[in-house]
């Protein structure tokens, strides 16, 4: 599942890079509490570029590696955070989850849907904010459908 990732810089600036697997909360967004919960930690994710998995276990010829952010710019792609003036312009990006780190040092999470024209262009949006659950939620949750 699709998704981007924001550290929001002002009230209505944020920088963003593109986050490919697992975007949805229950994943994407638990890790991101777990593991990118500073403003510091956001910015250096952030700061690497687009993402093919932010805690990948796995390097880019599926060896087992050491946990890590695989990062896209790690097998030659040129990628580079992208800088959004507006809330809006963030959401038209067209991933299905966008998280936004905000000034007050909280994750935020939205879920997207858009509707597009024949040459795939996006021709609008509809945003929902989204709880982020706890990992012990999840686990429970996983527990329950396991018994």
């Amino acid at each position: 599942t699709r998704a981007r990732i924001a550290l929001q810089l002002t009230e209505d600036s944020f920088l963003s890079v593109y986050h490919h697997w697992d975007g949805y909360p229950e994943w994407l967004g638990v890790t991101l509490n777990k593991k990118f919960n500073t403003r510091d930690k956001v910015a250096e994710l952030i700061d690497g570029g687009d993402i093919s998995c932010c805690d990948s276990d796995t390097d880019w010829n599926l060896e087992k590696v050491e946990n890590h952010v695989q990062y896209y710019n790690d097998r030659g792609d040129k990628t580079e955070p992208a800088l959004h003036l507006n809330i809006d312009d963030y959401f038209d990006v067209g991933e299905e989850y966008a998280y936004v780190y905000t000034l007050d040092h909280e994750w935020e999470c939205y879920e997207i849907d858009h509707t597009y024209d024949d040459e795939y262009k996006v021709t609008g949006t509809n945003v929902r904010p989204v709880a982020i659950p706890t990992e012990q939620e999840v686990e429970e949750k996983i527990a329950k459908a396991n018994s």
